[in-house]
């Protein structure tokens, strides 16, 4: 029945190909059948690594009765979230707004013109503990569309009011683009505030925030490494959170302590039992922020930590994401198909016979190694446990789990494995080239004595050569592609930024200007697009149906979720190309966009850390350097001490110092077989240096 979703470029999409259930993909022509028949749209949101979504697909879209019936009285649309982000937004908000909460796989029946009039999410094939079953709510919306039109009419036009007044509110957040005379400068003292509103969130007993679910802070921690690296006020108490949340989740089931990797989250507080998908803009972000924490960790042990997560979870991204060309597919499920069911972490998990047999195998004292682990905190419903330590190792425990881990992970990967959503999408990629290529620069700049740099920054490379040559066309980015083509609707403003803050991440790595010059690219593009009447946009191409569903109102929603709001990382590529490029125009924009920080940041801390690092960034200057010369020895040795000495907020450029598309490095001249830093804030700089040591000492008098 669901031919039309067996070409799609969602896995999870074509894993309903064979539904009885005739599932319609997101588009004009579904809500035009629905017109003709004049009946309601059922719109079923989930993706592909998604559990609770299997388990409804299993019980109610693969049951013939229930899709006699939803082919009798609905058109169904079936919807990837991370394909369609914009979809997804609208109608969770409808979702939450109707049931006061959210969540996958979502249930939404709206008018045949998008507007919502009744939403929940996972329904159970039979009444459970006061949930009504599917097959009930199914017919309590079809009796309400036939009988009581003029109540489901009205429950439409209400919540449709209510999301144009969440759509107003973010207008008011972000504020007028338009810069004028009386716009102030910067402010960072609410920085501090934020501050301390995260430190009374902190699990004082497990570490990170807040109890169960647990989820990894990414954007939020970004924030306090930056922030921790300057000497503003509330900067130790800052990175104290960063160093012991990042160090608690890479000692946890949260991570995978064989491969590499993170999981969405964890179902308990204790970091120990994860909901065992693994996604790609998860592991993007972690990647980043262990390779800053690698220069920042206040011990050797908690840098070596740092490298070892980096180089893992890059070798990760490689064995289990890459895609033919060199892009990264969106993630694994949380389940294994094992002798025909699904079942949740079965890849993952042990028993402690398990594990016995194969550290008897191994060479080593399997009661040694049983004494790193907790297993009782990681022990699952079924008996089997996670890889979890939940405490700090010593040096000679470490060395003993590593020698054992080839081992356990040699048999766990003849297990079956979780399958995998293929598709591509343009900003996560962008997010992951930017973690390859700082995890490069760590790696490099810490000595690795191998060659895991060289191949870390090939990925970024490959990755970054796929976007553009599969994504990018005529100045217009597909947000996803399948099988090396790129499909569906044009990528959110989200996508042009996290691209772009992908290729800068990869100019300064490489020095390479092709990478430059499509950030350059991009950028100019997003402001292009995304900035209609002087009001942020999340998508360029808004369809009629969400409009509606919006009451006709929109603008970009500033605060992040799981990933960096597009305004967020917007605002960030726009700090970094003017501090490249010079545009005061570029950066009076970025400072516009960041107006919300001042409103949110003390109130939700959680939901602005990336606008708030960028923020710190903007106020630190931020710094430039320019290195540029012949002499690669002196030149990789006056990079990486910039590197080490600016932290995560310095912007880096490098090149021959001859003709270059980066107005940073232009007049910038170094004497033939040797090599110049200049140290810069908009655009001024110290006088230049040869020396590495002179370099550092230029740092530490710009933050006297």
């Amino acid at each position: 029945m669901a031919e039309r979703l067996r070409d799609q470029a969602s896995a999870y999409l074509r894993q309903h190909a064979d539904n009885p259930v005739d599932w319609w993909p997101f588009s004009e022509e579904a809500f035009a059948e629905a017109r003709r028949r004049n009946v309601p749209v059922f719109i079923s949101v989930g993706y592909a690594a998604c559990h609770w979504c299997h388990v409804m697909a299993h019980e109610s879209f693969e049951d013939a009765a229930t899709a006699r019936y939803l082919n009798e009285h609905f058109v169904s649309v079936k919807v990837d979230r991370e394909e369609r982000p914009d979809v997804d937004a609208v109608y969770m908000a409808a979702t939450q707004a109707l049931t006061g909460q959210g969540g996958w796989p979502m249930s939404v029946f709206t008018l045949p013109d998008g507007r919502t009039f009744y939403a929940g999410t996972y329904f159970p094939p039979r009444q459970l503990q006061g949930m009504p079953s599917f097959q009930q709510v199914m017919e309590a919306v079809s009796s309400a569309w036939r009988d009581r039109p003029a109540e489901v009419e009205a429950s439409a036009a209400q919540i449709a009011a209510h999301l144009a007044s969440a759509q107003a509110g973010n207008r008011r957040l972000i504020g007028s683009l338009e810069v004028t005379a009386e716009s102030g400068p910067l402010s960072g003292e609410v920085l501090e505030a934020a501050v301390d509103a995260v430190l009374e969130q902190v699990d004082q007993r497990f570490g990170g925030l807040g109890g169960a679910p647990k989820f990894p802070p990414s954007p939020l921690l970004r924030f306090l490494l930056v922030y921790g690296s300057t000497d503003r006020p509330a900067a130790g108490a800052a990175a104290s959170v960063a160093d012991r949340t990042l160090e608690t989740m890479a000692r946890s089931g949260l991570y995978d302590q064989l491969e590499g990797g993170f999981a969405r989250y964890t179902v308990d507080r204790a970091w120990a039992i994860p909901h065992f998908e693994k996604m790609l803009y998860d592991n993007a972000q972690l990647l980043r922020l262990y390779a800053h924490w690698s220069r920042s960790a206040p011990s050797e042990d908690q840098r070596h930590l740092a490298l070892q997560v980096s180089a893992d979870t890059a070798a990760w991204l490689a064995k289990r994401l890459r895609v033919e060309g060199g892009g990264f597919a969106s993630s694994l499920d949380a389940d294994t198909l094992v002798d025909g069911h699904r079942r949740e972490g079965a890849t993952y998990v042990w028993t402690p016979d398990e594990l016995r047999t194969v550290l008897s195998g191994s060479g080593a004292d399997p009661d040694a190694v049983l004494s790193l682990l907790d297993l009782e905190t990681g022990r699952m419903e079924d008996g089997g446990s996670t890889l979890h330590f939940g405490r700090v190792l010593q040096p000679e425990e470490d060395r003993l789990w590593q020698r054992v881990r080839p081992a356990l992970l040699a048999v766990r990967d003849r297990r079956p494995q979780p399958d995998r959503d293929d598709k591509v999408v343009a900003g996560w990629n962008g997010l992951a080239i930017a973690g390859l290529a700082d995890a490069a620069l760590a790696l490099d700049d810490a000595g690795d004595p191998g060659e895991k740099a060289a191949i870390i920054l090939d990925l970024a490379r490959d990755a970054a050569g796929y976007l553009l040559r599969v994504h990018y066309r005529n100045g217009l980015l597909a947000r996803v592609s399948h099988a090396g083509t790129a499909a569906g609707i044009e990528g959110l403003l989200e996508d042009y930024a996290g691209v772009a803050e992908g290729m800068f991440a990869l100019f300064a790595a490489t020095g390479e200007e092709q990478w430059y010059r499509a950030a350059e690219e991009l950028v100019l593009a997003a402001e292009q697009r995304f900035i209609v009447d002087g009001v942020l946009q999340d998508t360029a191409v808004r369809t009629d149906q969400l409009a509606a569903a919006q009451g006709s109102l929109s603008a970009a929603d500033p605060m992040d979720g799981p990933t960096p709001s597009g305004t967020a990382l917007f605002a960030g590529v726009l700090v970094t190309y003017a501090a490249y490029s010079g545009s005061s125009r570029h950066r009076a924009l970025a400072e516009a966009l960041l107006s919300h920080v001042q409103l949110v940041a003390a109130r939700a801390p959680r939901a602005g850390g990336w606008a708030m690092s960028v923020l710190v960034q903007a106020l630190e200057g931020p710094r430039e350097l320019a290195v540029t010369g012949s002499d690669p020895r002196l030149v990789r040795e006056l990079l990486r001490t910039g590197r080490a000495a600016g932290g995560p907020a310095v912007v880096v450029a490098s090149g021959s110092g001859g003709e270059t598309a980066v107005p940073l490095l232009r007049d910038r001249p170094a004497p033939d077989g040797g090599a110049l830093a200049y140290l810069c804030r908009g655009m001024v700089c110290s006088r230049p240096v040869a020396d590495p040591e002179e370099l550092a000492a230029q740092f530490r008098t710009l933050d006297s």
